[in-house]
């Protein structure tokens, strides 16, 4: 399952106390209008119930798989996410599959944590010009099992038989980015590497055929990547505006 943004967390939890207040507001007015004292206690922190498969998934990666588990992270009843180094990324796929019957292969992508010096966010109709563009060096801020580069590979395999997915992530080298293939193991990779050499540049040894899938065969740059101009951002508003919907009992 992939990571819910920031800004989503953000905007539900906002919502979700609004609520709260509100029913407690609403309680408190009932009670005084039925001369009624029953007390309203609302939990702010609720406990989460322990996730038993994802902790035995885990426990039994963790074993197969040792020290090459850089970092873990359990989501309740969402998922497993565990991170690995880029050279132990084809072992740790094969190891997933034969030893948890992770038979199905979901996606694959790559992540540029990297925040993007143009300024681009949900709400902006176009990119700041360059000249106004801030060069301070700004920190990065990686999800869930944390992260040393800025770019990492991610993908999500599942398992029927168990019933659980778990999302791999590898980090990068900067300079030079790329992986083993995982195409001896899962053949429907080919497509998502292809398609991740393309956007972000990510190179996959062993592949047999990294051509580019949407662009001309001879495009320079790669579009994913957080510092690729997008020339008409800067020239014109950008139509397609993401129009994000107000989350419940929020105000427009």
């Amino acid at each position: 399952m992939a990571e819910i943004p920031e800004h989503l967390l953000k905007r539900a939890a906002a919502a979700r106390e609004k609520a709260q207040a509100n029913q407690a507001s609403n309680s408190s007015s009932s009670e005084e209008t039925t001369g009624q004292t029953t007390a309203v206690v609302a939990d702010e922190n609720p406990i989460e119930e322990p996730d038993e498969k994802a902790e035995n998934t885990l426990e039994t990666i963790q074993s197969g798989l040792a020290e090459k588990i850089i970092s873990s992270h359990i989501a309740p009843n969402r998922g497993l996410w565990i991170r690995v180094a880029s050279k132990d990324w084809r072992e740790t796929a094969q190891f997933l599959k034969d030893q948890l019957d992770c038979q199905f292969f979901d996606w694959l992508s790559v992540i540029d944590w990297m925040p993007s010096p143009y300024g681009r966010e949900l709400d902006t109709e176009q990119d700041i010009e360059p000249e106004t563009i801030n060069l301070e060096e700004q920190p990065i801020e990686w999800g869930y099992t944390g992260g040393q580069t800025r770019f990492q590979l991610i993908c999500r395999v599942y398992s029927i038989s168990l019933g659980i997915g778990i999302m791999v992530k590898a980090d990068l080298d900067d300079q030079s980015p790329r992986a083993l293939s995982l195409i001896p193991i899962y053949p429907g990779a080919n497509w998502h590497e292809r398609e991740a050499r393309e956007m972000f540049g990510v190179t996959f040894d062993e592949h047999p055929d990294l051509r580019n899938i949407y662009l001309p065969g001879d495009f320079e740059g790669h579009p994913l990547r957080k510092d690729y101009p997008l020339l008409s951002r800067r020239m014109k508003p950008w139509p397609g505006i993401v129009d994000v919907e107000l989350m419940p009992g929020e105000e427009k």
